[in-house]
């Protein structure tokens, strides 16, 4: 029995289980001072020497923060592959009714009702992937961090954002609570990163452009790659890198996919932050590439003062008499 639960929990035992498996206490104590048993903390140890496994340190906290804990913020958030690095600390959250007293290296959360939060199956308990998404988004400073996590719940597959929606209601309060609920809606529309999520609503949206397919599924050389915002009646092309350099093989490669693209009769557009920032130049440029493949809206001007869209169109498409639309 002893033996089962040292597998399940990474070498780890607490004082109590040890002793419900049939060890007497004397046994743990002659364990721990042979070195063969080592304290991690309080009535709780690891039954091996050596280096200690991240897996090891989170059920080592997971066990002394006791019945009802669940490893939540950013060590659920590894656990689930929100993220792609460990935290230096491990983070817990306890029902909001019990103290704990404070463990190097981990961060103890409360929450009221934190049964409905943990993540049914694994037996390392951790809060569910929505509810680790929200638990982070709050506590960001940046409104674009924030949104940050929600878009990338969804877009590397962890969620939905009905799911997300429904994590949402169920909290009573939430830092950035409109914001994050019209985010959701844009992630269901296929924005997967908080520049492509500015895109849809800074360019796109705020200046009446036609609705682009996001995350278009294409096959090409025998790949298969997604492309960020596709215009296929207008033969266009949008992809957006958030990336603050662009390493030469990275180059090429997008260079590669250009080409193929323009090869299939679409051209490519390709922007990042700093064109994005720049909303209105940006639709410009856009409208014009879709006019140049048939489409026949017309551009409005966004809600910035001196938004120049409407105007340049004009220009651009040689109609002194089409309306800029408010």
């Amino acid at each position: 029995m002893l033996e089962e639960l040292l597998e399940l929990q990474a070498g780890v035992v607490t004082r109590r289980q040890a002793v419900e498996a049939g060890v007497s206490l004397g046994t743990i104590r002659s364990h721990v001072e042979a070195g063969r048993w080592v304290p991690m903390f309080d009535g709780v140890f690891r039954t091996f020497t050596g280096d200690v496994s991240r897996r090891a340190s989170c059920w080592a906290v997971l066990l002394r923060a006791g019945p009802g804990a669940a490893l939540s913020h950013d060590t659920a958030a590894e656990l689930h592959g929100l993220v792609d690095q460990p935290s230096d600390l491990v983070h817990v959250t306890i029902p909001g009714h019990r103290r704990m007293r404070p463990l190097p290296g981990v961060v103890v959360h409360h929450r009221a009702r934190l049964a409905a939060t943990v993540q049914p199956g694994p037996a390392l308990r951790r809060t569910r992937v929505e509810d680790t998404t929200l638990d982070l988004a709050e506590l960001e400073r940046r409104l674009e961090s924030a949104i940050g996590w929600l878009t990338t719940a969804c877009g590397r597959g962890l969620t939905t954002p009905d799911r997300l929606a429904t994590a949402l209601r169920r909290r009573r309060k939430m830092r950035w609570r409109r914001l994050p609920e019209s985010t959701v809606g844009d992630a269901a529309a296929g924005a997967r990163s908080v520049l492509e999520l500015r895109y849809l609503r800074d360019v796109e949206r705020g200046h009446g452009l036609p609705a682009g397919r996001r995350q278009a599924r294409v096959r090409q050389a025998g790949a298969t790659r997604y492309r960020d915002v596709e215009y296929r009646p207008f033969a266009t092309v949008v992809e957006l890198d958030g990336r603050a350099y662009h390493p030469e093989e990275l180059r090429r490669q997008d260079q590669r996919r250009d080409n193929a693209t323009a090869a299939g009769g679409q051209r490519t557009l390709r922007y990042g932050w700093a064109d994005v920032a720049t909303p209105c130049a940006t639709a410009i440029q856009v409208a014009r590439t879709l006019r140049a493949g048939g489409w026949k809206g017309r551009l409005q001007p966004c809600r910035r003062p001196g938004c120049p869209a409407g105007r340049q169109l004009r220009h651009v498409f040689h109609d002194p008499e089409d309306p800029v639309h408010p």
